[in-house]
């Protein structure tokens, strides 16, 4: 049974876990030999290279979740390195923007995302210079956002149609009513980066469109895809793979070996089910487009060197059993608010048994608990950098995680835990506003109020200011809750850069 310290109720972790800031990625590596990599590529097919980029092009927390020491906008810094060769076609699908369709973790429907996107790379130096709309059949509000997009200026936009029996009939796809309808892409630049606002946009075909374009016009272009997951040179069952197949839970995502590699070159190499299954079609059509195909597999398209670049494997397998874990418990939380079944859940609860994981793995999970034993009440744990476990539970002024910030900040300042940093005579006028006057059911303060108050009385007590200087040290510890946490709390942990999860259950 742990041992918990007196006042904190601290503990170091009893099980292994990642520290916040052990790396396990050369990033500068990464940066690099990829830019080195891309290069190649285009210089192998001539003129022009259109890459299909997979995932986020930025704020990739995934990647830097499970590779620690990747950064989030690594790859837009890579692509930084050729910017001067580089420009970026932005597609969207018109049924996507028919159903206001949203990404999850933004909040933002893909029409504004597209524009969010623009303004980003164009911020970073990058030319963004066209968007397509694709399977386009004469919707209004794509459209309409056509439209916007070209009085906005400074982007071009292009439709690009749907064809009857893609991607597998070849005949009708390699010929005038098929790509041949579609409007050509004028592009300058050697290297042409494909990228949307989620999966399901058409990056592809947008760019087998191209290369169809191209090759009638007399421009030699290749073809090339940057996926960073599943990373093609470690092994199938790596905790990295399998923490990809957790991501994409969602999508019935299967990593597999790529049987194509293995009998072209005899090398065990990885993909996922979708590129290999499509990638006899695709063989078909670069077969129409240049009469032979320059691939032997769906790992001879990719460019990913991103598995060369682990530095320390035993941090970057520890990282990915614990995202597979939190990946665990937001789908059981998205089952329980009625946005997913149960699909999700059994698939990353049969990865988490093919790799002997339970949530007994994660130690905030153990630690919150056995507070929630003790006292009775909704509970909270964060594991620091150096491996301290601290504990916080419900009382008549805090919630769990409004506690659990208060006593987390103590304790990295070197406050005792007994010194009420913010005194009750303030908290219970904002209670009696929040019920009385804003009509609320809950009483407690949350985390953001309690980080208004620290900022507030920071002014004029040095405790509160240096217990607020300690939350840059939160960035990339582990909190879980005993209960669902609301909107506010979770935004909160997500801005601090913790990593949460919670138990799929309600606040009474």
């Amino acid at each position: 049974m742990p041992i918990f310290a007196p006042n904190f109720n601290v503990k170091r972790s009893l099980y292994p876990s990642p520290s916040p800031m052990k790396q396990g990625f050369d990033n500068e590596k990464y940066l690099r030999i990829q830019s080195e990599h891309i290069k190649e590529r285009i210089a192998q097919f001539g003129d022009k290279l259109y890459m299909e980029f997979g995932g986020k092009l930025f704020d990739d927390y995934h990647a830097s979740r499970v590779l620690p020491g990747f950064q989030p906008d690594s790859k837009l810094r890579m692509l930084m390195q050729l910017k001067d060769d580089a420009e970026i076609v932005i597609v969207i699908s018109a049924e996507d923007i028919e159903r206001n369709k949203v990404r999850s973790d933004l909040g933002i429907t893909y029409d504004k995302d597209v524009l969010r996107l623009r303004d980003v790379f164009t911020e970073r130096g990058l030319l963004v210079s066209s968007v397509v709309i694709t399977h386009f059949n004469g919707q209004a509000s794509a459209v309409a956002f056509r439209e916007q997009l070209e009085r906005l200026g400074r982007v071009r936009v292009y439709y690009h149609y749907l064809i009857e029996g893609y991607p597998t009939n070849v005949e009708l796809i390699d010929s005038e009513e098929g790509f041949g309808r579609n409007d050509f892409v004028e592009t300058t630049r050697p290297l042409v980066v494909v990228t949307a606002p989620g999966p399901g946009s058409g990056k592809m075909a947008v760019c087998l469109s191209q290369l169809w374009g191209e090759n009638r016009r007399g421009v030699k272009a290749g073809y090339a895809k940057f996926e960073t997951f599943p990373i093609w040179s470690i092994p199938l069952k790596h905790p990295v793979n399998v923490a990809y197949e957790a991501a994409t839970a969602d999508l019935n995502d299967v990593n597999m070996i790529d049987h194509f590699h293995l009998e072209a070159y005899g090398k065990t190499t990885v993909n996922y089910n979708r590129d290999i299954e499509i990638f006899p079609v695709l063989n078909a059509i670069f077969e129409s487009i240049y009469g032979e195909s320059p691939y032997k597999s769906p790992t001879d398209m990719g460019v990913n060197m991103a598995g060369f670049c682990i530095s320390d494997d035993d941090v970057c397998c520890e990282a990915s059993r614990q995202e597979i874990i939190r990946r665990y418990y937001t789908a059981l939380g998205e089952m329980l608010d009625g946005r997913k079944g149960d699909e999700e859940v059994t698939k990353i609860a049969l990865l988490m048994k093919q790799m002997k994981l339970t949530t007994a793995n994660r130690p905030t999970t153990v630690a919150a608990y056995e507070r929630r034993l003790q006292s009775g009440t909704p509970s909270a744990a964060i594991e620091l950098e150096d491996g301290t476990i601290i504990t916080a539970d419900t009382s008549d002024l805090l919630g769990p995680c409004a506690a659990l910030l208060l006593n987390a900040t103590k304790y990295l300042a070197g406050i005792d835990h007994a010194l009420k940093l913010i005194p009750q005579d303030m908290i219970v006028p904002i209670q009696r506003m929040k019920t009385s006057m804003l009509h609320g059911n809950n009483p407690r303060l949350h985390t953001d109020e309690v980080l208004v108050a620290l900022a507030v009385l920071s002014q004029h007590d040095d405790n509160c200011r240096r217990a607020l200087e300690t939350l840059p040290l939160l960035d990339g510890c582990q909190v879980h809750a005993t209960v669902m946490l609301g909107e506010v709390d979770r935004k909160i942990f997500k801005k601090l850069g913790c990593g949460l999860t919670c138990d799929p259950v309600r606040k009474v």
